[in-house]
């Protein structure tokens, strides 16, 4: 058993593909038109294209919007990307005009950051540390 796709719901699949692709980097692998202006939208790594997809999932279901502003409220991350190093990932992103949510923070075994992707969610960012003295 492996992850092969996870999904973040967004709230315009437009804008989110532009955000992840072109702010964070991704790559999409799938565009595939399925009625009423959605699509079956997913992004790859560029680092890691046949890895796992992220599916930028529309919003639309009523359960999703209470459970976002739940997460949301409580600072909450809705999904966890790997990065090699934490704080200059967040500079780029401060750089690009990205709202940096939590500033990187050492919590033992990795370093986090959280921003705001833009399309109803916080995303945290994630360092794993290889060893516990250094990142």
């Amino acid at each position: 058993m492996r992850i092969e796709i996870t999904s973040i719901f967004v709230d315009d699949q437009d804008r989110a593909r532009k955000f992840y692709t072109d702010v964070l980097g991704f790559q999409v692998r799938h565009d595939v038109p399925f009625g009423n202006g959605a699509s079956w939208l997913t992004v790859v790594s560029p680092e890691w294209p046949d890895g796992p997809e992220l599916l930028l999932e529309p919003s639309d279901h009523p359960a999703v919007g209470p459970y976002r502003r739940a997460l949301v409220a409580d600072g909450i991350p809705l999904a966890q990307l790997a990065v090699d190093d934490v704080h200059a990932e967040i500079e780029r992103l401060r750089d690009r005009g990205v709202t940096i949510v939590q500033e990187p923070m050492d919590i033992g075994m990795a370093i986090v950051a959280v921003f705001d992707d833009t399309c109803g969610n916080i995303i945290q960012l994630l360092e794993a540390k290889t060893d516990q003295g250094e990142a």
